[in-house]
């Protein structure tokens, strides 16, 4: 009988990107919505992706059996 194949946790899929080399991309925290009550320094600081520490990136790469397409 063959093994099952693992699944990928679907917060993982939506919140993370793996670099070529690796590495692993996340949006800041915090930038979905309610953005009114934040000032302008705040939402221009925390635009764009940031690269996680590697030990935070091995534990996501825990949750990503086959990576992320």
């Amino acid at each position: 009988m063959a093994k099952q194949k693992l699944k990928t946790k679907s917060g993982v899929k939506k919140r993370f990107k793996i670099t070529a080399t690796g590495k692993v991309k996340h949006g800041v925290a915090g930038k979905r919505h309610r953005l009114i009550s934040h000032n302008g320094k705040y939402k221009r600081q925390n635009r764009g992706t940031t690269v996680l520490a590697k030990a935070d990136g091995d534990r996501v790469k825990l949750w990503t059996p086959y990576g992320l397409d």
